[in-house]
């Protein structure tokens, strides 16, 4: 059995996001690729293209895992999760829309104070407390926009998306989704 190298992991990405410009019928800019398949923090990327960028939480609660989210998180079915809404932002202009389940037995109680009362990105928390993590990316896909996006964007555009796990100790520690329209981040 052979070993999956870096190297072979950004070609699969590379592969994977060629094969979303080819079903989608269009081309994406080099930043709109880099946020979909970069396996580091999105926050970071984001502060150098736009100055700090400041995170807004639109919705945020516990809730005991469903069938959905025990199966993203690689947890039992009732073991409590965070479930978490977010739009990172500049100066009022929303960038990235988010979604995430992060069960909170695998969080310190640090990690987990930080995360419930403040607007902090994920990325900022985990570099905080010095977090060794590293994300495994599954998917990267174009969806029609959802009333919700349609409202918080101001657009009927189709929305680049993808989702991955932020992976500590050798367990899953967050599943998030991320999403941006299609015509966002092309002149960067």
């Amino acid at each position: 059995m052979s070993k999956t190298t870096d190297n072979d992991v950004n070609v699969r990405l590379i592969e994977k996001i060629n094969q979303v410009e080819e079903n989608y019928g269009k081309k994406f800019s080099n930043t709109q690729k880099i946020l979909m398949t970069t396996d580091g923090s999105i926050t970071a990327i984001l502060d150098v293209l736009y100055g700090k960028i400041d995170l807004k939480t639109l919705d945020q609660h516990f809730e005991k895992a469903t069938e959905e989210s025990a199966g993203l998180c690689n947890i039992n079915v009732g073991d409590e999760v965070n479930s978490r809404e977010i739009i990172m932002h500049k100066d009022d202009y929303p960038l990235i829309y988010a979604v995430s389940y992060i069960p909170l037995k695998r969080l310190t109680k640090e990690m987990r104070d930080d995360l419930i009362r403040a607007d902090i990105p994920i990325g900022r928390i985990l570099k905080k407390y010095n977090a060794e993590t590293r994300r495994e990316i599954h998917n990267i896909q174009v969806e029609k926009a959802s009333d919700k996006l349609k409202e918080l964007y101001n657009t009927e555009e189709d929305f680049l998306t993808r989702d991955y796990t932020i992976i500590m100790n050798g367990e899953i520690l967050m599943w998030i989704k991320e999403f941006f329209p299609v015509d966002y981040f092309t002149e960067i």
